[in-house]
């Protein structure tokens, strides 16, 4: 029987999320965060092939709104839920969904896409770049103290219920999403994931734990963090570990406390955080930034769907005016020449019979579209050509946020 592409059916829902828990090595989701998916499925968005009846290979997207440099929301599919059946590898379904998907994504009219990767080298082939990093840090708190900013010691840690807590710590983050590029504006349903901790997977941790940061001074939250507690115990005594998993603030100050406060908890000798922003100033409290371990990977992957728009879409932090060659075999209507000219007012890219400046491909723009990646190191991998003495530098400065980009959760 040929195979069947289209969009799933509200129905279809269990048996095309049994393929996925296949794809990703077979092992059942705890049916809380199984059913938090559920209700976050958008059925329109989502794609499935079906051989004879059962789905084989998929691929949905979220409807998000993406922080870029300057501040704006761009809207943005959220590239997820992606994967083929071991029985069904190589035969071209992945290519086939990336190929409807993407002409879907530019029918509704969304700029670019994002995703997240479970393997990194699938998703250059068609055309993403990885604009954003996330750092890790294990922190021996045994040896590592914390230089406190100003004003640490006027605000006033207070241990919540997190589900009570939660109006106030999505007005901190709020306010925090148009400061950083890549971060998604919340839509409806998606605070839900921040408090998912269903017993069955603590594997040894606490329930997760809240704690509010307020000013002393007139009460306002101005921070918040989220963890969890693993006892463990060695011959010599406690060695307890804190898991962070959110810790978000408005100012040093309230920043400041909150580290203070994960670090002195009773029995415990690691601070243990993941997916924060890889220029987090906590490299700069820590005492001695080796023994907090820090590394990186991959976090966030762009692809520019509507190239003209993107790039519109952003602001650039030194004036530019820039002819690119752009290469996009895999969206040939992006590919051509563009000028690009903009400042941190704004920008305009349009059509150009000008001689080209930058030669480089799409998945370099994506990669370069958030701020995070410079086209100069780009260049030095020769993934993009100068063709104006000069224009590498100009683009490179112009593109480069003062903020690294940075994803906070998954999707």
């Amino acid at each position: 029987m040929a195979h069947e592409t289209r969009v799933l059916r509200p129905e279809e829902w269990d048996g095309w999320y049994d393929h996925l828990e296949l794809a990703f090595g077979g092992v059942p989701e705890v049916e809380e965060e199984r059913e938090l998916y559920r209700s976050l499925t958008e059925v329109e968005r989502s794609l499935g092939v079906w051989d004879d009846g059962t789905c084989v290979a998929s691929a949905g997207a979220f409807t998000f709104r993406v922080s870029v440099p300057g501040g704006a929301l761009v809207p943005a599919a959220g590239v997820t839920m992606v994967g083929v059946t071991p029985t069904h590898r190589r035969r071209g379904l992945l290519t086939a969904l990336m190929r409807r998907q993407l002409d879907d994504v530019r029918a509704g009219g969304e700029p670019v896409a994002v995703l997240t990767a479970s393997d990194p080298a699938i998703y250059g082939r068609f055309g993403y770049g990885t604009a954003a990093y996330s750092l890790a840090v294990d922190v021996d708190t045994s040896r590592v103290g914390l230089r406190l900013p100003p004003g640490a010691d006027g605000v006033r840690i207070r241990l919540v219920d997190p589900q009570e807590a939660l109006a106030a710590c999505e007005a901190v983050y709020a306010e925090l999403v148009p400061r950083r590029p890549g971060m998604t504006a919340r839509q409806p349903g998606w605070e839900r994931q921040a408090l998912l901790d269903p017993a069955a997977g603590r594997a040894g941790r606490s329930p997760l734990k809240c704690v509010l940061a307020e000013r002393e001074a007139d009460g306002k939250v101005v921070g918040y963090a989220r963890y969890r507690v693993r006892p463990e115990w060695e011959l010599s005594g406690s060695a307890g570990v804190v898991e962070v998993q959110d810790l978000d603030a408005l100012d040093p100050a309230a920043y400041g406390a909150l580290w203070a406060y994960v670090f002195g908890i009773d029995l415990t000798w690691t601070v243990r955080a993941h997916k924060r922003p890889v220029d987090d100033p906590l490299l700069h409290l820590v005492s001695d930034v080796r023994r907090a371990k820090p590394r990186t990977r991959d976090a966030l992957h762009v692809r520019l769907v509507e190239l003209g728009a993107a790039l519109e879409a952003r602001t650039y932090g030194a004036p530019l005016d820039v002819v690119l060659e752009v290469e996009d075999a895999f969206c040939p209507w992006n590919a051509g020449r563009w000028r690009l000219t903009g400042d941190a007012k704004g920008a305009t890219c349009a059509r150009t019979g000008d001689p080209a400046e930058l030669a480089l491909s799409v998945a370099e723009l994506g990669s370069a579209y958030l701020g995070g990646v410079t086209l100069t190191s780009l260049a030095g991998a020769g993934r993009v050509t100068e063709l104006r003495p000069g224009a590498l530098a100009e683009a490179s400065r112009a593109f480069a946020s003062d903020l690294a980009p940075w994803l906070p959760h998954g999707f």
